[in-house]
């Protein structure tokens, strides 16, 4: 498959799985897929008002504040501050995870896997990344601040704008900003 380029006003937000806030999708496999049958999922919420979030059994998930002043969250029962942009925060999407916002609305960067399927690393870039995927291994690239220039081509990539690059693609992103990187691996047939 050819590297993808995903454009952020090409995005169509939908209602939370649980009603409670808006989502836009970024990438999703299978495409197409919906909040119950992804193998993974990557999208942008916003978070208008505290509670809870929505339960996904047998789903990790890692999210990262991108605007707002961040939220407490409770995990089964334990407190979470999550405040402080760009830093990625993992937990089980099983849990009876409850939200309160810190200081107005947020927007978050979710990253959702379904641990019998997938698994994600989310890394967060500052400069210059070459990205070359290996087997059964996706590479999602989005600009959470400022741009970035893909490729000899020099493809501009604005804020929110992402490339996904899958098994025999290449490429190298000059960062102005900050990007994040998420390693999506396939699970291996018949491993836990």
């Amino acid at each position: 498959m050819a590297l993808q380029v995903l454009r952020a006003q090409e995005r169509s937000p939908a209602p939370w799985k649980n009603g409670g806030g808006v989502t836009t999708e970024v990438a999703a496999r299978p495409e197409g897929a919906g909040t119950d049958d992804f193998h993974w999922r990557v999208s942008l919420a916003d978070v208008g008002r505290s509670g809870p979030f929505s339960v996904f059994e047998g789903v990790d998930r890692i999210i990262t504040v991108v605007d707002g002043h961040g939220m407490a969250l409770t995990v089964d029962g334990t407190l979470h501050v999550v405040a402080a942009p760009y830093e990625p925060f993992a937990f089980s999407g099983d849990s009876d995870t409850q939200c309160e916002l810190l200081d107005g609305p947020i927007v978050d960067f979710n990253v959702m896997v379904r641990r019998a399927e997938a698994t994600a690393q989310v890394r967060i870039v500052r400069d210059r990344v070459a990205v070359r995927p290996d087997a059964g291994t996706s590479v999602l690239a989005v600009v959470l601040e400022g741009s970035a220039a893909l490729g000899q081509d020099s493809v501009r990539l604005d804020r929110l704008d992402a490339a996904l690059f899958t098994e025999g693609d290449a490429g190298t992103l000059d960062v102005d900003g900050r990007l994040a990187l998420i390693t999506l691996t396939t699970a291996e047939p018949g491993s836990d």
